[in-house]
């Protein structure tokens, strides 16, 4: 379940900061809720798509943590395997079409 921060800013969800806000900023993510309209696992492909970075998937666990209220470190090996079950089923799908 999604919880809801009181703050906006990329910058002040836990996990996240100042340099993570700026590569969200670079592909159109600049609040809490833009992230989570557009979810981790497109943002995180959006970041490797683009280019100026390569995104770890620690970036990818922070990105959902930070939407959980949680720190990456403290996400559950078991909800990691399915961040990257997800991850891999959404670019072989990219990779059919």
């Amino acid at each position: 379940m999604i919880k809801k921060s009181k703050s906006t800013k990329l910058r002040d969800l836990k996990g996240l900061g100042v340099q993570s806000e700026k590569y969200l900023g670079e592909i159109g993510i600049f609040t809490r809720s833009d992230l989570e309209k557009i979810g981790p696992i497109e943002a995180f492909l959006k970041l490797k798509e683009k280019g100026s970075i390569k995104p770890s998937l620690n970036f990818l666990y922070a990105m959902w943590g930070a939407l959980l209220d949680v720190h990456w470190t403290k996400i559950a090996k078991e909800e990691k395997a399915s961040l990257l079950m997800e991850l891999e089923a959404y670019q072989d799908l990219e990779k059919k079409n």
